[in-house]
């Protein structure tokens, strides 16, 4: 239990801190660098929200990229060359 609860935490501190840590463009925008696993009608949500304007109602320019797998999505999180991965739990084992 006390593995799981590491691994959760540690998984939301990197999915959380790299927003605070994201980079302003000459827009005046905060560019979020996202990566994803595949697009998948999981992530419908995220789709709908960057296509309605959501987040540019609040000043964040969302770079989406597909990682091409979950460790792939990982270690560009590790790496610095994305600042949110999404993927599933496996990627931070």
């Amino acid at each position: 239990m006390k593995k799981k609860l590491t691994a959760m935490l540690t998984a939301l501190t990197l999915l959380i801190l790299p927003i605070g840590l994201a980079g302003c463009s000459d827009d005046g925008k905060t560019t979020v660098r996202l990566s994803e696993v595949t697009h998948s009608i999981f992530y419908a949500p995220l789709y709908i929200a960057i296509n309605k304007g959501y987040f540019d109602d609040e000043n964040i320019k969302i770079e989406l990229q597909n990682g091409g797998g979950a460790d792939k999505v990982m270690t560009s999180v590790i790496s610095g060359s994305a600042d949110i991965g999404l993927m599933g739990p496996e990627a931070t084992i």
